[in-house]
């Protein structure tokens, strides 16, 4: 019958001493990897709806209080990026007006859309009891000399 010495267990490591340290240079390259990966997709996450808004020389509004409406190319209606239909969209405006009596409303339209359509959602708006409607336009930028 082989007889175990003593210390040459199963629980020591073949040198004869245990490991002391724990490496961490794998986990470090996981948490670097996972913050490239969420640095990257992080801006993708703040999407908003594609709109080509048409230019203008007036001056932009300072950023205040404000709900946003929005109309696409496709004729989609959107309320601070909900989609609503325009015969919803009077009635869930006048709730509006009635908790704020200074609401204000930004309409954002892709420079694609019909006029006519445009002109259906600021009536909504009207017939909401809003005042304050905002036509939303993305500056022209000044020439550059040379030109």
């Amino acid at each position: 019958m082989a007889m175990m010495s003593p210390g040459t267990g199963s629980s020591e490591r073949p040198g004869g001493s245990a490991l002391s340290e724990i490496n961490i240079t794998p986990f470090v390259d996981v948490v670097l990897v996972l913050l490239v990966i969420f640095l990257i997709t992080a801006p993708m996450m703040l999407r908003g709806i594609d709109v080509k808004v048409p230019k203008t020389e007036a001056k932009n509004v300072g950023p205040e209080e404000r709900l946003m409406l929005t109309v696409t190319k496709e004729k989609a209606i959107y309320l601070d990026n909900q989609p609503i239909t325009l015969g919803r969209l009077e009635g869930v405006l006048v709730g509006l007006r009635q908790r704020n009596a200074k609401a204000a409303v930004f309409l954002r339209a892709d420079e694609g859309v019909a006029y006519g359509v445009v002109v259906k959602v600021m009536d909504a708006v009207k017939k909401a009891g809003i005042e304050r409607l905002g036509m939303v336009t993305e500056p022209i930028p000044p020439p550059t000399r040379g030109q």
